[in-house]
């Protein structure tokens, strides 16, 4: 069974002149219902306040909760931080880390929303407020749930606030693969970064992923993986600019969720980016990651 993260306010109203995809977080449930996969909804709460202000300064997690983020910061956010969006930003690191802990119990188990790779420690970017990521894993490390993570980041940019915020964590290992030339347009260094030139196809994608990430867990030997499973490598995808098939991403995540079986690692998936007109495609392939990695833990 797949055990799924999900509340419903993941979802918020959109923000007049926003085009981030606001309501793919509940279709993305609505596809999941009528897949006919077997699954359980777990409810996340809030990450306390104290958790995310180990990863990001405090001021700017008071901006945040206090809905007074400046507008210069809102700018490079990309929307405004409402009343919402404030609570938001506090459920998706609450579901990452849940996801992860149901992962340690179950093998495998996937956050519905976050990814937010992007955030930095004094003000969010790139659509992302507070990066559930390095707020779940410092907090996994902190209570003793894990020794060691490793943050295995598949979207189409780089994650580069992940990156940045986890420098200096010596018990938490990032790896990147993604469109070199994309946003960002200055890169930070991961533990490993795979930059691909644009157009990388199917093949030439998982010839990339299969040579770099499985050298990347022997040397580091995490006892977690979190999974930032973004579908905007897709070659339909409107901030893509990769090449890869509905295919190409189902082997992704299969490869991904079967070297972590594998090796007998827990692995939790966070949504990551997936932009487009048709929501509901996003949705989908969204869906089929979830599943796919949950394929690939079930035959490692």
């Amino acid at each position: 069974m797949l055990h799924v993260v999900h509340h419903p306010d993941y979802m918020t109203p959109a923000p007049a002149g926003s085009r981030f995809p606001w309501d793919k977080y509940g279709l993305v449930m609505e596809a999941l219902a009528v897949s006919g996969a077997a699954y359980r909804v777990h409810r996340p709460q809030p990450m306390p306040r104290l958790h995310i202000e180990a990863v990001h300064c405090p001021d700017y997690v008071a901006e945040v909760v206090e809905l007074r983020v400046p507008p210069e910061k809102a700018r490079r956010i990309g929307f405004p931080v409402s009343e919402r969006v404030a609570l938001r930003a506090q459920l998706t690191p609450g579901g990452t880390w849940l996801a992860a802990k149901l992962a340690l119990t179950h093998g495998y188990a996937a956050n519905a929303a976050g990814g937010s790779h992007h955030a930095l420690y004094d003000t969010g970017a790139g659509y992302c407020v507070f990066n559930d990521l390095a707020v779940a894993a410092q907090r996994l490390i902190g209570e003793g749930d894990a020794r060691r993570i490793l943050i295995v980041d598949c979207d189409v940019h780089q994650g580069d606030g992940t990156a940045v915020l986890l420098a200096t964590a010596p018990e938490i290992a990032t790896f990147s693969i993604h469109a070199e030339k994309n946003f960002p347009a200055r890169k930070a260094r991961s533990t490993l970064d795979v930059g691909l030139p644009d157009g990388t196809d199917d093949a030439a994608y998982m010839a990339a992923l299969e040579y770099h990430l499985p050298a990347l867990v022997d040397s580091f030997g995490p006892d977690l993986i979190l999974y930032q499973a973004g579908v905007d490598p897709h070659v339909d995808d409107r901030l893509g600019r990769l090449s890869l098939t509905d295919f190409g991403l189902e082997a992704r995540d299969r490869f991904v969720g079967g070297e972590a079986a594998r090796r007998g690692i827990p692995i939790a998936s966070a949504l990551g980016g997936g932009y487009g007109e048709d929501r509901m495609a996003i949705a989908r392939r969204h869906m089929a990651a979830m599943l796919s990695v949950a394929a690939g833990y079930a035959g490692g």
